[in-house]
């Protein structure tokens, strides 16, 4: 009997082990939420001191309280570690605030993260600067890119949409007003077209003016025309919708110019210098202009069509160094794109200040995406792996660089989306010329592509 006791003992405990290596590889949230948090939380309070320690992070106390020990105690004095604040659990990880020491900085605990990770057992530690002497560590217990499940909660608002999730386990937000224009670089089937479907969606809730250049005969947002003010959908269009453009900007210019010209003694908050200093009830509706494949604006099949290339180039460069103060936002999308376009290409690249750069086949595109703002982020690029589509990294001025991944959204959702939003389109008269009308057989949306991974090109 007492073998047959100890036999099912242990047929009890392989399934049990069984079960939680099995829940970590196919469901690692239910892991995470289970298993993996008290594991690290017991880890983290066990050897938080020594940790420390050893990552080089402790300092040694003041010497009030080091004279204060050895007269109570007369024991030795050791070195303190930051102070350590209250741990917050997450469904994806952990938070926790340090008070750094006199001397330190957030650059220390930074160079120390993969420390951390292995002390504590958890998938990935970031650091975040909260304000001066005290930063934010966010313990991820597993990768969150992996299978991507959007944040309920992010901090929203006009011109801003959580388009991907961030290595973090935090929302990626498209913020228009601090990044006013993007580049979008990726091979085929690496995740450009899911990430600009997203951005159109989440824009489309919002009172904002949408237009798209897709010279693909308009196969990429054509499904979106209920919501769009402009299609341009060959290079012949676009060399119209183009300038009318230009035009609409400058009608905005003088807008803000006549809004200048006002008496003095007018408060200061009433001087404007953007259409985000108009007053409500004269401020024209914001402008986001989407571009696919934007190679096909630069390439010419022969050479009397130059100079419509080289109009076109002209424009967009005048949309990307102007069009922030006028509420016109550029949202450009291509496999590659560089010197090798042609005239302005360059020109063009430098301005749009948002990268995003997807799984690309050599390193010299991922060198065009990032390589001018984020030179580290390119080793990082050329990694993406083809299994993976939506990863991409994103680049900024500042030399930071992290990993996204967009969400996926089926083309059926987001033309129903698109539909469902139509009414909320605001009337620009300049543009009306390209305003696509759908005929009624385009009204219902194509049936969804059976997707191999949450998200694909």
């Amino acid at each position: 009997m007492t073998d047959l006791v100890t036999v099912a003992e242990l047929g009890g405990s392989l399934a049990a082990i069984g079960g939680v290596a099995y829940a970590r590889h196919s469901h690692p949230a239910a892991y995470w939420s289970t298993v993996g948090l008290p594991l690290s939380v017991a880890r983290l309070l066990a050897s938080y001191s020594s940790t420390m320690d050893a990552c080089g992070l402790t300092v040694e106390p003041p010497r009030w309280r080091a004279l204060a020990v050895r007269a109570a105690t007369r024991r030795e004095v050791r070195p303190v570690p930051p102070r350590r604040g209250v741990i917050r659990p997450a469904t994806t990880g952990l938070r926790m605030r340090l008070r750094l020491a006199p001397g330190q900085e957030p650059a220390d605990v930074a160079a120390s993260a993969e420390r951390l990770r292995h002390a504590w057992g958890v998938h990935a530690v970031y650091v975040r600067d909260i304000r001066p002497g005290v930063v934010e560590l966010r313990l991820v217990g597993f990768d969150v890119l992996k299978k991507v499940r959007m944040p309920r909660r992010f901090d929203g608002g006009p011109l801003r949409v959580p388009v991907a999730l961030r290595e973090d386990a935090t929302a990626f937000l498209r913020d228009y007003r601090a990044v006013p224009h993007e580049l979008v670089l990726g091979a085929t089937l690496s995740g450009k077209s899911m990430y600009l479907r997203n951005l159109v969606v989440g824009l489309a809730a919002q009172p904002v003016v949408l237009a798209g250049i897709d010279c693909k005969r308009g196969v990429e947002l054509a499904p979106f025309a209920p919501r769009l003010s402009a299609l341009a959908t060959d290079p012949d269009q676009a060399a119209e919708l183009l300038p009318a453009l230009v035009k609409e900007m400058e009608d905005r210019y003088d807008l803000i110019k006549a809004r200048q010209g006002i008496a003095p003694g007018t408060p200061e908050e009433l001087i404007a210098s953007d259409v985000w200093g108009l007053p409500d009830d004269e401020r024209p509706a914001p402008i986001v202009l989407f571009i696919d494949e934007v190679a096909e604006l630069f390439l010419v099949a022969a050479r009397k069509e130059e100079e419509r290339r080289d109009e076109m180039v002209t424009h967009l460069i005048r949309l990307a160094q102007l069009g922030r103060a006028a509420g016109i936002y550029l949202e450009v999308c291509g496999q590659r794109f560089g010197a090798e376009l042609g005239k302005g290409a360059t020109m063009l690249r430098a301005q749009l200040t948002g990268r995003v750069c997807h799984r690309v086949n050599d390193e010299a595109s991922a060198k065009m995406a990032l390589g001018d703002i984020a030179p580290e982020a390119v080793s990082a690029a050329c990694a993406v792996p083809a299994e993976l589509p939506g990863l991409a990294v994103v680049g900024d001025t500042s030399g930071g660089w992290f990993r996204i991944r967009t969400p996926y959204l089926s083309l059926a959702d987001a033309a129903a989306t698109c539909r469902a939003t139509a009414g909320l389109a605001p009337d620009v008269p300049t543009l009306a010329p390209f305003r696509p009308c759908p005929s009624p057989t385009s009204a219902a949306a194509p049936g969804p592509v059976a997707p191999v991974h949450p998200a694909t090109e």
